[in-house]
């Protein structure tokens, strides 16, 4: 369930009008759902949406969500992987009602299946996988009949008995559903239960050696825990019917599989083949990369669960696969930010200037709003000095009309400090500027204009003999084609990947940065919101650009 302090993810949709219709007609006295992920890999954004919707909607209805790991696959699962799901899950500000595993019901499905082969709806098939792929048939050719089909129960009892106890090797025989071999639903056509893997699993070791498939676990790993409402992406639409067939041939706990679409992001994949392959061929640093869509990615890079979930609100839940702006994503970081994130001074392109009429070897401290947005946020003192930094693109020589910057025999306001005017340029003798210089107004401190006069510009700087050097990542979109499922078939994925996806500088910051702790979130003021990064030292902080202040999903929205 959701932290008792976390605001209620509101969700509006079709969804909730049946658990509503199925509430009022007194079908189920509780709502409860599940969110099962496989234990092969990390959540990406994707799997947040579905987060938000299976714990929001339980929410909403005073029931409860369980956490339940699909491990039925030893060969590609791993505690790591369990470990880091449920670190996301809590990360985004939920609590399950039980921590529960595919594994701890193996016994109970080994005892359903025996039961089907009793029935004379499932049979042992010695076909291999590529035999069985190629008598499946296609959607205008029905399939062919296994050649084992016909196998009397006793004997399959038998044979699924010897398959449990290892007796067989890998692919040597599979446990089949005996539906239809001409069924319209390819997936009818004698679907495989179960096959022989040979490997230790991360929660049974060696207990096992045949697992079952995920189409014959789901749903009745769902009955088993008395799931109300089974909540999956579009694709497993054409799962529901088995998902149905299974429980009702077995006569158990009717749960039922509602679909909904997907979260696709523009500049961005979400297979986990996809993202797995990037992190393998090093074409980001790691799972957690700020870059990666992944939620601990995301995380790294800045983004509050508070805008995870306000993003899963206003995309709402849909039928129908669409693809969502990225800008939306960074819209809703940008408003929780904008409320919660102190401001501080950076400059991430310095240009030195030198107030030439400033006394020698004078420091003063001058006050700074710490956020504008919280009243309670109070304020910060940063020291001002007779050499500053500010932008170099805060800087022209030959500026064009409307202007409003820095400029020679030009006025600006200093951020918090005085009105200063360019007198001077100094370059080298490769002509490249150096550092300019200007005259300060000892009686517009806090940025006044004592007599009346309009100073239209306000730049921000750091005093240069107390700044602080760091590292400052700027990561931008990790592809350059928006619509990354609709590229060739000709191309390959990585021929997008944006090569300016990631520039560090070197910055200068206003020392009350020192305060700041491994994760911390912050407004460099005129620039955008940062985080300051785990690769962080005592001597040299490390922060991750979160987002610009440019707000695009306004101009998107409009």
């Amino acid at each position: 369930m959701l932290k008792e302090k976390t605001p209620e993810v509101k969700t509006l949709n079709f969804i909730e009008e049946i658990i509503e219709d199925d509430l009022n007609s007194g079908k189920y006295k509780s709502v409860v759902t599940r969110f099962p992920p496989e234990p092969n890999g990390y959540l990406h954004i994707g799997h947040a949406k579905s987060i938000c919707l299976n714990f929001g909607l339980a929410l909403r209805y005073g029931g409860k969500t369980n956490l339940r790991f699909d491990d039925t696959n030893p060969v590609k699962e791993d505690v790591e992987y369990v470990d880091s799901i449920k670190e996301d899950i809590k990360w985004l500000g939920f609590e399950w009602a039980e921590e529960l595993y595919a594994s701890d019901y193996f016994e109970q499905l080994y005892e359903w299946a025996v039961k089907l082969v009793e029935k004379g709806l499932a049979y042992v098939d010695d076909q291999t996988q590529e035999e069985i792929r190629q008598t499946r048939g296609t959607i205008s050719v029905a399939g062919i009949n296994s050649p084992y089909r016909n196998r009397s129960a006793e004997e399959n009892l038998e044979l699924f008995r010897r398959m449990r106890a290892g007796e067989f090797a890998d692919g040597a025989k599979v446990l089949r559903a005996k539906i239809d071999m001409s069924h319209p639903n390819m997936l009818f056509r004698d679907p495989i239960l179960y096959r022989i893997i040979h490997s230790e699993h991360h929660r049974t070791g060696n207990q096992w050696c045949i697992y079952p498939m995920y189409d014959y676990a789901h749903g009745q790993c769902d009955s088993i825990e008395n799931i109300t409402h089974s909540i999956c992406t579009l694709e497993f639409d054409i799962h529901r019917p088995l998902y149905d067939w299974f429980i009702e041939k077995l006569e158990i706990f009717p749960s039922h599989q509602y679909e909904f679409a997907r979260l696709n992001l523009t500049y961005t994949v979400m297979s986990k083949r996809k993202l797995l392959e990037l992190v393998k061929n090093n074409c980001v640093s790691g799972w957690d990369d700020p870059r990666m869509p992944t939620i601990c990615g995301i995380r790294r890079r800045g983004y509050t669960p508070e805008s995870i979930r306000m993003f899963a609100e206003k995309i709402g839940v849909a039928k129908r696969d669409n693809v969502i702006d990225l800008s939306l994503l960074e819209w809703c970081l940008r408003e929780d930010l904008n409320k919660r994130a102190n401001r501080y001074l950076a400059v991430l392109n310095p240009l030195k200037v030198v107030i030439t009429n400033y006394p020698d070897g004078q420091t003063e401290n001058l006050t700074a709003i710490n956020n504008p947005e919280d009243e309670n946020a109070g304020t910060r003192e940063i020291p001002f000095s007779k050499t500053i930094y500010i932008e170099r693109d805060d800087f022209m020589e030959n500026p064009p009309k409307k202007y409003f910057r820095l400029s020679p025999d030009n006025e600006v306001r200093l951020r918090y400090a005085y009105i200063i005017k360019c007198t001077g340029a100094v370059k080298d003798n490769n002509g490249e500027l150096t550092e300019i210089h200007c005259t300060y107004d000892p009686a517009s401190r806090g940025g006044n204009s004592p007599d009346g006069r309009k100073v239209q510009g306000t730049i921000h700087w750091v005093s240069a003999q107390d700044a602080v050097e760091a590292e400052v990542r700027l990561f931008d979109r990790l592809f350059t084609e928006p619509f990354m499922d609709n590229i060739p078939e000709d191309k390959d994925y990585k021929d997008f990947l944006n090569p300016d996806s990631l520039k560090k500088v070197t910055a200068y910051l206003e020392p009350s940065v020192k305060n700041l702790k491994i994760m911390d979130k912050v407004q460099f003021e005129r620039t955008g919101y940062f985080c300051m990064d785990k690769d962080s030292t005592g001597s040299k902080p490390v922060f991750n650009r979160t987002a610009t202040l440019k707000d695009t999903w306004a101009k998107v929205n409009k």
